[in-house]
């Protein structure tokens, strides 16, 4: 896909979605944290269902970290993974108040550092909570990036790498949640809804052509 038609279908987004924001809900850092921590593997809609029962008795690393792991589960046990989930979640509220004064460290590093924290989670958290302009890669992304032609590799990394080589940068900001929700709602995994899509005359895809594995 050559530069003009990656412009052209960034600005069509924008015209579309011109303040996209991620669908968890959160009203700080931390609440953004440990939404996205919940959202592995697990939708959107079900986090912010354990989400609005949690946050109302325990939204900081404190109160969070008071509540121990067998505390946490009742709230979130309709989350896939819910026992790691919890672990790690008590652990992390552990380190924020050990190492960052209850507060969510803005470095890449530190983020990674937390238990059940890896990069998509991390880039998230710098880019919705911080405003650095990331793109984090998870399945949808991962999707539409590769159908489309707009950045297309074998795994995340590649993804990640070309995605932030090749979208202009007016746009890096919020090309992570145009993405999401291309894919979430209309560039859609099994029968992706071309008919009704705003850039399906400057999509590559072609549907004989097989995806790469997904992640």
């Amino acid at each position: 896909m050559n530069a003009a038609k990656r412009q052209a279908i960034f600005e069509r987004l924008r015209q579309q979605n011109p303040h996209p924001t991620t669908e968890l809900e959160y009203t700080t850092p931390f609440e953004l944290l440990i939404a996205v921590l919940l959202s592995a593997q697990a939708t959107d809609v079900s986090v912010n269902k354990a989400t609005r029962l949690l946050y109302p008795v325990a939204n900081t690393p404190r109160k969070i970290h008071a509540l121990g792991v067998d505390g946490l589960i009742p709230y979130i046990q309709t989350i896939g993974l819910f026992r790691t989930k919890a672990k790690n979640v008590i652990e992390t509220c552990r380190i924020l108040m050990a190492e960052h004064h209850s507060e969510v460290p803005r470095q890449r590093e530190a983020l990674e550092a937390l238990p059940g924290v890896g990069r998509k989670t991390a880039n998230v958290v710098m880019n919705t909570a911080f405003g650095e302009p990331t793109i984090a890669v998870d399945t949808h992304i991962f999707r539409v990036s590769n159908r489309t032609g707009i950045a297309p590799g074998k795994n995340v990394d590649i993804v990640e790498q070309k995605l932030m080589k090749f979208v202009p940068a007016e746009f890096k900001q919020d090309a992570h949640h145009w993405l999401i929700l291309h894919g979430r709602y209309t560039c859609i995994a099994r029968k992706p809804k071309c008919w009704n899509c705003m850039i399906a005359d400057l999509c590559e895809f072609k549907q004989k052509t097989p995806l790469p594995e997904t992640v």
